[in-house]
């Protein structure tokens, strides 16, 4: 698809080099970069190479949104795993919501990569199934559910109904695939979140094949988790987990 509108200042991907382990970031649903960034800066500060997508559609106007589809939006993902892949001899993926959603999909499809981390990633929301049959365009945004006072997530101001429909298609996929996800996992999950209810974390840590699997709750944080209180344990808590499941061929 092509995009109609420019990136907004603080939605531009981001690529920063480093040894020779990976990090691939996703943000989530309506959402930008800006809200892992954070992360990205730290796994970069620590050394790994990271790589921020944006995905198709986002980060400009909802407008180009509602043209994207999911499959834009796996392939948004796939390039930025491609560049890492190109650099790197271990990969992990951490999303945020529907970036969660899409590490999950990654684990499917590459049985390659060295481990996901996911933040309050979606795989079954009722309350969007209820979207799908409205007549409107647009419904109202859902970004910005953060505790922390006057934090700000760069998200659109609406939501267009065809893009409900489309991560409805993916999180059917992923859910169904589920027992497909084998590599190491890191699972955080808001106790408070009005986005994405907290249960889907436990169903993606129940129905995982992997071995090494951890669920950890975030307890002073909203959807947005990655800019509200807990962004730090979030931080520290990748950064462990990485260390931990690494492959490091430093040359």
């Amino acid at each position: 698809m092509q995009e109609t509108y420019q990136v907004m200042k603080g939605a531009e991907p981001f690529k920063i080099e480093g040894f020779r382990v990976g990090v691939l970031v996703s943000h989530g649903f309506t959402g930008t970069t800006q809200s892992m960034r954070p992360l990205g800066k730290a796994f970069a500060d620590a050394g790994y190479t990271a790589c921020g997508v944006r995905l198709k559609g986002h980060g400009t106007h909802y407008e180009d949104m509602e043209q994207s589809t999911y499959e834009d939006w796996i392939a948004s993902v796939e390039e930025g795993y491609q560049w890492l892949k190109e650099r790197c001899d271990s990969i992990f993926v951490v999303g945020l919501s529907m970036g969660g959603t899409l590490a999950l999909y990654m684990a499917q499809h590459h049985p390659d990569i060295s481990g996901i981390v996911t933040i309050n990633a979606a795989v079954d929301v009722p309350d969007m199934e209820q979207v799908k049959h409205r007549q409107e365009r647009y419904i109202d945004a859902i970004g910005s559910d953060i505790k922390k006072p006057e934090v700000v997530e760069l998200a659109y101001e609406k939501t267009p109904v065809a893009s409900v429909k489309q991560i409805l298609e993916l999180m059917k996929q992923v859910k169904l695939d589920l027992p497909r996800v084998a590599c190491p996992a890191l699972i955080m999950a808001s106790t408070e979140d009005h986005v994405v209810p907290p249960e889907n974390s436990n169903l993606i840590y129940d129905q995982i094949s992997s071995d090494q699997k951890t669920f950890l709750e975030l307890k002073n944080s909203y959807h947005v988790a990655t800019l509200d209180n807990d962004q730090q344990q979030i931080i520290e808590e990748s950064l462990t987990f990485m260390k931990q499941h690494a492959v490091f061929n430093q040359e």
